[in-house]
C-alpha cells in the first residue's frame, strides 16, 4: 500500500469524496482504479501537502502581495507576478513530513522506478473550467530526488502566465486553488492517443472517435503528428471510418538517459497503422466503459505499453468529460465548437521536457 493518508494517497484509496484532496486528475485515476480498470499504478501528493508548504513558508500572503493590482490584459504584468511566485515556491525546501511522506511513497513503488509526475489542480477537469494543461506534466523521473523536485515544481506551474491570468479573467482567488501531484509508474508506450464517445465534428453519440500515434501521445495532442484515426460504432462496435496518417516522429523513453527522446519513425512504419484492428476495438470499449461508469461523454487517454503481454496492455491514463459539446449545448452559440476543439488540445497537452 502506497500512502500516509495525509500527505500521499494511494490511487487505490482515492474514491469520489477525495476530489478536493487529489484534484480532477488524480481522483479519476482512483475512480478507474477502483472501478478495476487497467491504469498505471502510483499515489497522490494531496492538496494538505501543498498547503502545509504555503503554510509553512508563508507564501499565501507573499503570493497574494505579488499578484494585487495585476492587470489581466497586461501581461507583461503578469508574466512579472507569476515569474516571481515560481521562483519563490522553488526557491523553498519542502516542510520535512511532506518531503518523506513522498519519499516513502515513492519506494513503496520500487527502486528508481521511472515515474511521470503530473499535475491535479482541484480545479481542473471540470466541464465548466478548462484548467487542465495549464499545469506541467514531467515524464520519465527516476530517483527520490527527483519525484521531490519535480512536485515542487508541479505547484510552481500553478503560477504560470497563462494560468495566472485564466484566473484572473474569470475571477478566481489564486490562493483557493490548489494542487495535488500525480505520481505514477511510466507507461513504455509502443502506441498512445485519444478517444472520444461523441464524434466532435458533429456531436454524434453514436460514434466513438480514436486518434493514434506510435510513442506517447504527447505527439498527437500538441499537432506535432498528424495521427491514425479511426471511428467506431458505438454499439455494434465496428470500425466504420480509417484513416492511416504518415507518422514522421515518435516521443518514447530513454532508459539509459532517464527521459523521453523525440526520434524519426522508420519508413516502413511511418505509414502503417500503429493499432491492429482488435487494438481499435479494445480502445472503444474501454473509452464506452468509461463513459457508461462517469455517465456523460468522455474525453479518454489511452496507451499501449509494450512491456506487458497481448490482452493486458491498453492501460487508461486520464478519463475526463468532454468539453466541446457540453460548451457547445450551454452556449447554444456557433463560434463555441472553434473554442471547444481549442480546449480540447490545452485541456490534454502540458509542458514536457525533451531531448532532441
Amino acid at each position: 500500500m502506497i500512502g500516509d493518508g495525509l500527505y500521499t494517497l494511494d490511487f487505490a484509496r482515492i474514491g469520489t469524496a477525495d476530489h478536493a484532496r487529489v484534484g480532477g486528475k488524480c481522483a479519476s485515476l482512483g475512480q478507474m482504479t477502483q472501478a478495476g480498470v487497467a491504469v498505471p499504478p502510483g499515489f497522490a501528493v494531496t492538496t494538505d501537502a501543498y498547503a502545509a508548504m504555503l503554510a509553512h513558508h508563508g507564501l499565501a500572503a507573499e503570493i497574494e502581495r505579488h499578484l494585487a493590482g495585476v492587470n489581466p490584459d497586461d501581461l507583461d504584468s503578469v508574466d512579472r507576478a507569476a515569474q516571481a511566485i515560481r521562483i519563490r515556491i522553488r526557491g523553498h525546501r519542502l516542510p520535512e513530513a511532506v518531503e518523506a511522506a513522498i519519499r516513502a511513497g515513492y519506494a513503496a513503488m520500487g527502486d528508481d522506478l521511472a515515474v511521470a509526475v503530473r499535475s491535479s489542480a482541484t480545479a481542473e477537469d471540470m466541464p465548466d473550467a478548462s484548467f487542465a494543461g495549464q499545469q506541467d506534466t514531467y515524464l520519465w523521473v527516476k530517483g527520490a530526488d527527483q519525484v521531490v523536485e519535480r512536485v515542487r515544481d508541479c505547484w510552481a506551474s500553478l503560477y504560470t502566465t497563462r494560468a495566472v491570468a485564466y484566473r484572473e479573467k474569470n475571477r478566481i482567488r489564486h490562493v483557493d486553488v490548489l494542487m495535488s501531484v500525480g505520481v505514477q509508474k511510466m507507461v513504455n508506450a509502443r502506441a498512445a492517443g485519444v478517444a472520444m464517445t461523441l464524434d466532435p465534428v458533429t456531436g454524434d453519440r453514436t460514434k466513438i472517435v480514436i486518434d493514434a500515434s506510435w510513442g506517447l501521445g504527447e505527439m498527437v495532442v500538441s499537432g506535432v503528428v498528424t495521427p491514425d484515426n479511426f471511428t467506431v460504432e458505438k454499439v455494434l462496435e465496428e470500425i466504420i471510418a480509417r484513416r492511416i496518417s504518415d507518422k514522421h516522429v515518435e516521443l518514447v523513453g530513454d532508459i539509459t538517459l532517464g527521459t523521453t527522446v523525440e526520434r524519426e519513425v522508420e519508413a516502413p512504419r511511418r505509414q502503417s497503422p500503429c493499432l491492429s484492428d482488435a487494438e481499435v476495438i479494445a480502445v472503444a470499449r474501454l473509452a464506452k466503459r468509461l463513459e457508461r461508469q462517469n455517465r456523460c461523454p468522455q474525453d479518454v487517454e489511452w496507451a499501449i505499453d509494450a512491456d506487458l503481454p497481448p490482452g493486458e496492455n491498453l492501460l487508461a491514463l486520464q478519463a475526463r468529460p468532454e468539453t466541446i459539446w457540453s460548451q457547445k449545448k450551454k452556449a447554444d452559440a456557433p463560434k463555441t465548437y472553434a473554442t471547444g476543439v481549442m480546449g480540447i488540445v490545452s485541456t490534454l497537452n502540458a509542458a514536457l521536457p525533451v531531448r532532441r
